[in-house]
Formats: C-alpha cells, sequence, structure tokens
C-alpha cells in the first residue's frame, strides 16, 4: 500500500492551495484519511480526518479555512485550503489507518511522502 501526495507549492498570503493523496495497492477499504502537517522547528501535529463515513476532525487554526473531503470509490483524500496563513508553512503528509487490502492483510496506518506548503507574507 501506498499513499501518493500532490498539490503543494508556494502561494501568497489570502491564497488557496488543494492537495490530494491518493492510495494503491489492491484496497479493500480504508477507516480514516487525514492530513498532518510539520511547521519549521516543530513537531507534526493533525490538521484534518475524515472517517469513511462522515466524522470529520479539525485542528482549531484551520476550521473555516480547510476543507477536507473523501473520494472513497477512488480512495483518495483532498484537502481544501482557503486563506492560508503564513503560519501554514509546513510540510504536509497524508495518512491513511485500517486498511484491508484484497489478500486479507490489514495496515494499521500507513503515510505518505511530505509535500511542502510555503505560504509568503
Amino acid at each position: 500500500v501506498q499513499l501518493q501526495a500532490s498539490g503543494g507549492g508556494l502561494v501568497q498570503a489570502g491564497g488557496s492551495l488543494r492537495l490530494s493523496c491518493a492510495a494503491s495497492g489492491s484496497i479493500l477499504s480504508i477507516g480514516s484519511m487525514g492530513w498532518y502537517r510539520q511547521p519549521p522547528g516543530k513537531e507534526r501535529e493533525l490538521v484534518a480526518a475524515k472517517s469513511s463515513g462522515e466524522n470529520i476532525n479539525y485542528e482549531d487554526s484551520v476550521k473555516g479555512r480547510f476543507t477536507i473531503s473523501r473520494d472513497n470509490a477512488k480512495n483518495t483524500v483532498y484537502l481544501q485550503m482557503n486563506s492560508l496563513k503564513p503560519e501554514d508553512t509546513a510540510v504536509y503528509y497524508c495518512i491513511a489507518r485500517r486498511i484491508v487490502t484484497s489478500n486479507g492483510h490489514r495496515h494499521p496506518e500507513v503515510w505518505g511522502q511530505g509535500t511542502q506548503v510555503t505560504v509568503s507574507s
């Protein structure tokens, strides 16, 4: 199982970016998918996560600005980021939890590679 993230880049404050992360590898089901970020010199933190149903969690500082969504048929999670601020600058990582593959293997969690988001003031 692999996660491939894309969509990072450089944007001015107030701008928008959309991150995508697709899971591949004969997947039958995924429990939750989400995004973490690691700002320079800081620890990794949860940004947003969405269950296979309707449960969604957001970090407080992104509420009202970021929107997480999933396409379960495509095993893909998205993060629409609006009204970006310089403090949103970080490497963003996607994660998928409780993955079941067609050969019956269960993967507790899989991380994607990071994608850099830089917001200039």
